[in-house]
């Protein structure tokens, strides 16, 4: 079994900054990317940004959020620096990963619960 597990969300005036936080545990051999999603009402889930051997943004972000790993804590990380309305959504994290299954490994896919980030005055 594998858990990712987020914290950090929250309510934050326009301007404001947060971090997210996302913890993997469980059946891991190596983790190959680790990402955040975003999906508002109403809207698509999309890609926010993503981390393996280099870190990749959505246009809507770059300049503003940064993706981090701690790759001995199975933990990836998202400052968000100038947070706009529009950057209100639910955040999931997502991590492609090397599963023990059994006596193997497999790639497998697994979703955070997701935390929400609202940017209100």
């Amino acid at each position: 079994q594998v858990q990712l597990v987020e914290s950090g969300g929250g309510l934050v005036q326009p301007g404001g900054s947060l971090t997210l936080s996302c913890a993997a545990s469980g059946s891991i051999f190596s983790i190959n990317d680790m990402g955040w999603y975003r999906q508002a009402p109403g809207k698509e889930r999309e890609l926010v940004a993503s981390i393996d051997s280099n870190t990749h943004y959505a246009d809507s972000v770059k300049g503003r959020f940064t993706i981090s790993r701690d790759n001995a804590k199975n933990t990836v990380y998202q400052q968000m620096n100038s947070l706009k309305p529009e950057d209100t959504a639910v955040y999931y994290c997502h991590a492609n990963l090397m599963a023990y299954v059994g006596y193997s490994r497999k790639l497998m896919a697994y979703w955070g619960q997701g935390t929400q980030v609202t940017v209100s005055s």
